[in-house]
């Protein structure tokens, strides 16, 4: 509230206020971003220098067995242990209001209030929004391994029952071509049997390394088919404030969204020009393991500022509120590849780039690539860029984005 008579009271009350507000409205309402969907990573720093940092971990060990000998001298093979690192990069978002001081909507308390519930759902769904992007550039990454290839590597597909999960040359993703994830009722599938094909992605993804739980982002239609196949279970799973839905006994909890999963039909024909297997599913859907995004916060100065021009308004002056906040938000087992100069929007965590270092749209590659200088041509064109997602780790069986193309 403001206090009369007190030079500069007014400012420093109304800025406390809206801080207050804005920290409560976060601790009561949390979205996907206050899941087990996403968690911290301790060996991401979100305070380094740069727009970017970097993150060590060492490799699993390739152990040389050696079988000893009372005759043969020869000396035994060691083991040796590598090390490796990923990059993350910063992204910083902000959001404003401007209110005109004689409406009283920044000096009355319901105005404060209302404001800084706004901002709180501003940057939850912010984050929702950005933990989408990041889901969907980690398939594209994958997409593109095995419908294009990697460097002078051809894409073999996606994975099957038989792949080694260690090649480099299978996308982390399973391809059901023309069959849809819950087929139709017929008199041969009924219930569960409806849902095999999707089933067995899963198990085609993780072999023996099956998780206990999973998220699944389902769309409306697919929920849809899952309630009419009598596969939603009665019994609901609780995280925070979020109530899921689940399938075959709480194996994956539902994630419900309108947002587009799939890729469009340029962009699955911008992938599919590669040199590896075509994908065939129009749609896309998406498994996803607990805490397989890491969420860590930024400390970003000034995160309510309000700012005043009295000589608005014929003098009556108008107030400017911003709120700011930051984060790093990066898949588990991928490294950044993209733009190292400037913070990430969503539509960068989508994007591909260059063999010159150009960074685009999926959808610009053909266009971008035909005019290169070294003359690479339309029709060869994603088989040189790369996703600005880059999968570091030795095996996918650690992946936990798992995308899953169907009809």
């Amino acid at each position: 509230m403001a206090t009369k008579g007190i030079a500069g009271i007014e400012e420093y009350v109304i800025q406390e206020t809206i801080g207050t507000y804005a920290d409560e409205a976060y601790t009561t309402e949390k979205g996907l971003s206050g899941t087990a969907l996403v968690s911290p990573n301790p060996d991401i720093n979100p305070d380094v220098e740069s727009f970017i940092g970097q993150a060590r971990w060492f490799q699993p060990l390739d152990p040389q067995i050696n079988v000893a000998s009372l005759t043969d001298a020869t000396d035994g093979t060691t083991t040796d242990f590598t090390a490796d690192f990923f990059k993350y990069i910063k992204t910083v978002r902000t959001h404003g209001a401007t209110k005109k001081n004689m409406t009283e909507v920044v000096t009355k308390v319901d105005g404060l209030a209302k404001i800084g519930r706004d901002f709180a759902k501003t940057k939850r769904l912010d984050m929702d929004q950005a933990i989408l992007s990041v889901v969907k550039g980690v398939g594209l990454s994958e997409a593109l391994r095995g419908a294009a290839g990697g460097g002078a590597a051809i894409g073999l597909g996606g994975q099957s029952f038989e792949n080694d999960p260690t090649d480099p040359a299978y996308g982390f993703y399973v391809d059901l071509g023309a069959s849809k994830a819950v087929i139709a009722a017929s008199t041969t599938a009924q219930g569960a049997a409806r849902a095999e094909g999707f089933l067995e992605a899963f198990g085609m993804a993780y072999k023996d390394y099956e998780p206990d739980y999973a998220y699944l982002v389902t769309s409306p239609e697919m929920m849809a088919s899952f309630r009419s196949a009598n596969l939603v279970d009665q019994d609901r799973v609780t995280e925070g404030s979020v109530d899921f839905s689940t399938i075959f006994n709480g194996k994956f909890r539902l994630i419900l969204t309108r947002s587009s999963q799939s890729f469009t039909t340029t962009e699955l024909s911008a992938i599919n020009a590669g040199a590896g297997v075509d994908i065939v599913g129009t749609k896309c859907s998406y498994i996803i393991l607990p805490g397989a995004l890491a969420l860590q916060p930024l400390t970003v100065p000034m995160d309510v500022e309000i700012t005043r021009d009295g000589s608005k308004y014929k003098g009556g002056g108008i107030s400017t509120i911003w709120y700011r906040w930051g984060y790093v938000a990066h898949p588990a087992g991928y490294d950044w590849a993209g733009a190292e100069d400037d913070f990430v929007s969503n539509n960068g965590y989508r994007s591909v780039k260059d063999v010159d270092g150009g960074i685009h749209l999926i959808t610009d590659t053909l266009a971008a690539e035909a005019n290169l200088t070294n003359n690479i041509t339309a029709a060869s064109a994603t088989a040189y860029v790369k996703s600005v997602f880059q999968r570091k780790q030795s095996s996918v069986l650690t992946c936990g984005i798992l995308p899953i193309f169907h009809s």
